[in-house]
């Protein structure tokens, strides 16, 4: 597949099975990551990945979070599921270093764009996943019990794996909703 082609054809996937990608897929996908815009050389990214019992841990630091949240029970066995619905889940955080020219934003963003490089490479080897942030990218106690220092930011999980159906058809977004020219 041409890089313009799975551009085009970028779309997530969330339902997600064996077999994860592993071996020289992973490391192509975690390398793609490396390759995200980093103004000033500041490879302002981490990666955490969690597989087989690494995905019950972070669900039961999930739990522990939304407990502490007081979310109800429903809500509670929902985020400790959560990582079980792909083979393969990683962290990404942002690790802020300050820096006279790039603000925080810009690494934050640098380390998002790192998240979708990983997903396209997962995608151009046959796998996929989704992109999933939400009140957990933001939880601090999540933040602490992944190791993070307290400048650093989640900036999503990527839940990677083998696609469990065919991608719908995408639909056309004209572009002069989007585009103007100044």
């Amino acid at each position: 597949m041409d890089a313009l082609t799975l551009l085009l054809n970028r779309h997530s996937c969330a339902r997600l099975t064996l077999p994860a990608p592993g071996g020289e897929a992973l490391d192509n996908i975690l390398k793609a990551g490396l390759r995200a815009p980093d103004h000033g050389t500041l490879t302002p990214w981490q990666f955490i990945l969690f597989a087989g019992e690494g995905r019950e841990r972070l669900g039961t630091l999930l739990g522990e979070a939304a407990r502490l949240r007081g979310d109800d029970d429903d809500s509670i066995s929902k985020s400790e599921q959560a990582p079980l619905r792909a083979p393969l889940v990683v962290a990404v955080a942002s690790r802020f270093q300050d820096h006279p020219k790039v603000p925080r934003l810009e690494q934050e963003l640098s380390a998002g764009c790192a998240l979708m490089a990983m997903q396209m490479a997962a995608q151009a080897q046959g796998f996929n996943g989704i992109w999933r942030s939400g009140w957990f990218i933001f939880d601090q106690h999540i933040r602490q019990g992944l190791g993070l220092a307290e400048q650093d930011q989640l900036v999503g999980f990527l839940y990677l794996g083998t696609p469990q159906l065919e991608a719908r058809k995408l639909r056309e977004l004209p572009l002069a909703d989007f585009v103007r020219h100044f």
